[in-house]
């Protein structure tokens, strides 16, 4: 009799319906799927739950049949040992659906029923396949965009888009030119023949915006500029962004692993640039192979299978599905002392997200240059290089005029994108993470905010504090507005890093609202508030 576990997962959160049998044995993952192919336009959510009502029974059959020809086990015993299934995020009639299959089947076959989550089985089924011990992870999806990596018992949500998920977006555009749906591997293809043209870039910290860049891509194409640069460049702009806030997750955490999931995530050019960035810092790179990376059941089964192994299934008047159930609001059960350890190591050069940072204390200087991504389309690299060691330079000094705490700039040299700075603080924040310089930056940020502009990156790692004082630094995402939205994604970027580097963030989030609260306008707050319960997972 096999003691392996084997596991029946079902998927149907928007357009596949999907099931799966997996044997952890053998780490064999049988995968039946019927996907819903709409005529025209984009999702539609009534033809999509239709679908799923007709598709998910076959599909479920077929796998079930798998599972008992396959069953090293007694007839007298069930062909799985758990069934499992996606309960969110999602589109509700389909994840009801999804939902009563399995616990039919799960009272039927008198076996425990697992909830998962499927966000967090796109990160998973990397995980496992690449064996990595605790790795960043970009989930590249229609509906979603993010950055995980764990922390202290939950997976934390290190940066995500602002308006609508990746796939969608790329939709969007797609429609506008007349193409049904999916876009994405429509603008793979004409996007091979295309020339680089400029968009807009919109990188916050971790997090990133479409909106911009969808809305000016339909209109170089309603201009009169060629399909072919506008899908040429929406690519190359867009999976550049993904790949930034991605390299800047890895240098927060200290994580040299990465790992990618989604649908999204079949693109090449994605792909390559991930790759290249992860070789470039010497990290580690992990994508599953592609029927892994569109939605799909075999990922809810082999996490199904983890969780049940660790003792975390469902009672069946727990099981309710939640089409907004974020990776972040997951307990995970089956991970335990893997958090990623973050620190500098005690050397004079520092290895960020973009530049290389040298210290000299004993001259009190700081010397910084910024790299060349081979990720990047060569004209984009160079406008974001020159552009950011300006704003730098401009920023950092104008923050010191209006009282807050930063290096004083010696050098700016923009065609090598180098600056030489003071040398303040004794440590970066992150390693130093007490209430009064979490407050200090609160403070901070609402003087910079009251002056009419934002500092673009407040991270754990951007800034610098001793005994005394927290100094902001590195101003190069900052940017001179007067929209409380911006101030409110400034706070909101801080808060992430708190999320990504401290174990018990709450209270610290709080006091930089106290700091904020001191000197600042409270409808920042009231805005960041309206940010944060922004669903992401739902979109038009």
């Amino acid at each position: 009799m096999s003691t392996d576990t084997r596991v029946l997962g079902i998927e149907g959160t928007a357009w596949a319906a999907s099931a799966a049998v997996y044997d952890s044995g053998t780490e064999a993952v049988f995968i039946e799927t019927d996907a819903y192919q709409p005529e025209s336009g984009g999702i539609h959510p009534r033809e999509a739950a239709e679908h799923m009502h007709e598709a998910i029974p076959k599909v479920v059959e077929t796998a079930l049949a798998h599972a008992r020809e396959t069953a090293d086990r007694d007839d007298s015993e069930p062909p799985v040992d758990a069934v499992a299934f996606s309960r969110g995020p999602g589109l509700g009639p389909c994840l009801r659906i999804v939902g009563t299959a399995a616990r039919a089947l799960s009272g039927s076959l008198e076996v425990p029923l697992v909830g998962v989550n499927h966000m967090v089985a796109h990160l998973e089924i990397g995980r496992h396949f690449s064996g990595f011990a605790s790795p960043v992870c970009l989930n590249a999806s229609g509906a979603n965009a993010h950055l995980l990596a764990y922390r202290n018992g939950r997976y934390r949500m290190l940066g995500e888009t602002m308006d609508t998920g990746v796939g969608n977006a790329i939709d969007k555009f797609t429609r506008h030119v007349g193409w049904s749906h999916p876009g994405g591997p429509k603008v793979e293809a004409a996007a091979e023949d295309g020339e680089y043209v400029d968009l807009p870039y919109v990188v916050k910290g971790m997090d990133f915006s479409f909106s911009g860049i969808m809305s000016a891509a339909k209109a170089a194409y309603d201009e009169g500029v060629p399909v072919e640069d506008v899908c040429y460049s929406l690519q190359e702009n867009i999976f550049a962004m993904l790949t930034e806030v991605a390299e800047r997750a890895l240098s927060l955490t200290g994580s040299d692993e990465f790992v990618l999931g989604g649908g999204v995530g079949q693109n090449d050019r994605l792909r390559e640039m991930l790759a290249a960035m992860c070789d470039q810092r010497g990290a580690r790179f992990y994508a599953p192979e592609a029927r892994f990376l569109r939605d799909n059941a075999g990922m809810i089964a082999v996490l199904g299978a983890t969780m049940y192994e660790a003792g975390d299934t469902l009672e069946i008047d727990a099981s309710r599905v939640d089409p907004n159930f974020r990776p972040d609001e997951v307990p995970v059960s089956w991970r335990e002392g893997e958090d990623v350890v973050v620190g500098h190591d005690g050397s004079t050069r520092i290895r960020g997200a973009e530049a290389v940072v040298d210290l000299e204390p004993e001259r009190g200087r700081v010397s910084k240059r910024r790299l060349s991504k081979s990720y990047r389309h060569p004209d984009l690299d160079d406008r974001l290089r020159r552009e950011r060691t300006t704003l730098e330079a401009r920023l950092t000094s104008l923050a010191r005029r209006e009282g807050v705490p930063t290096p004083v700039v010696f050098d700016v040299d923009l065609a090598e994108s180098t600056l030489e700075f003071e040398f303040v603080g004794e440590t970066e924040l992150r390693e130093r993470l007490t209430r009064e310089h979490v407050r200090a930056v609160g403070r901070h940020l609402a003087t910079i905010h009251g002056a009419g502009f934002v500092h673009g990156d407040p991270t754990t790692r951007n800034v610098r504090v001793d005994d005394e004082r927290a100094y902001l630094v590195d101003f190069g995402l900052g940017y001179h507005t007067d929209h409380v939205e911006d101030y409110a994604m400034d706070v909101h970027v801080f808060d992430g890093s708190l999320v990504g580097t401290a174990d018990d963030p709450e209270p610290l989030c709080e006091a930089a609202r106290e700091g904020y609260r001191e000197v600042g306008d409270e409808r920042v707050l009231e805005r960041l508030a309206d940010v944060e319960t922004r669903g992401r997972y739902v979109d038009e």
